[in-house]
């Protein structure tokens, strides 16, 4: 129990509570979201500044249903194809929200929402000389994790498959590869698709995973926040206590010795 105690999720310094992070697209309304949120346990959010109502205060604010100052607001550049695009949408989050702690993603191509890591890379050098804290969208490939981390990222958060897609983790050994080598927390983000998709992920040694889809578009989404709060406790619970060493020949249960 005392191991458990210490096991602290942190990111960029700050401390959370949970290692859920949900996002706030896809909802019927910011009632559903904030219901869905808290099921969660969740006490970071992603805000796609492009898409989500957080300014305008003639139309139904986000912040309304999710206060700032019980739930850390991450501000997103979710629908961002190039590097200018992701540049101006922080900077304009920082001067109106104040935010410095952001989630970078540059899509590179419509169909497939891959991210476009050159220009990521690029995006990512300039937003940690400005002073931002960033998390970035990635593919699962090491080699460039590495790179965003050399970068100065404050978190790296590879895809377990295209977003969206609910697919699950398609390449769990590069998953593995990344978390072995990185010194700042790793986040699987976008593609899961159900609680064990997250289960599977925190197994994996992830330090949290990011939902959106999977729980907006379920049937009943405010008992799929919860089903995902159980999964991730769940698996990084399995995760400390340490698997037991895969055998490929039976092994009994019980004792074979001083048989009757």
């Amino acid at each position: 129990m005392a191991s458990l105690k210490k096991d602290i999720f942190r990111v960029a310094g700050k401390k959370f509570k949970s290692r859920l992070i949900v996002g706030t697209g896809k909802y019927k309304n910011f009632s559903e979201t904030a219901k869905a949120v808290y099921s969660s346990g969740a006490d970071m959010v992603t805000v796609a500044v492009r898409r989500v109502n957080v300014l305008d205060k003639k139309k139904p604010l986000l912040t309304d249903y999710l206060s700032p100052k019980k739930i850390t607001y991450l501000p997103n550049t979710a629908g961002c194809f190039s590097s200018e695009e992701a540049l101006r949408t922080l900077r304009l989050a920082r001067e109106i929200g104040g935010w410095k702690l952001v989630k970078l993603e540059v899509l590179g191509d419509k169909k497939t929402l891959y991210p476009n890591m050159i220009e990521t890379l690029k995006s990512t050098k300039i937003l940690v000389k400005e002073g931002f804290k960033v998390m970035v969208y990635c593919t699962d490939d090491p080699l460039l994790a590495k790179m965003l981390e050399d970068q100065g990222a404050s978190a790296i958060m590879p895809l377990a498959s295209p977003i969206g897609t609910g697919l699950g983790i398609q390449n769990e050994n590069n998953i593995s590869i990344i978390i072995k080598q990185s010194k700042v927390p790793v986040i699987v983000d976008a593609g899961i698709g159900t609680a064990s998709d997250a289960t599977i992920a925190m197994e994996l040694g992830c330090d949290g995973v990011l939902i959106n889809s999977a729980i907006a578009n379920a049937k009943k989404p405010i008992l799929m926040a919860k089903a995902f709060k159980d999964a991730v406790i769940s698996g990084r619970n399995s995760y400390l206590a340490g698997r037991m060493r895969k055998n490929y020949l039976a092994n009994p249960s019980s004792p074979t010795k001083g048989l009757i």
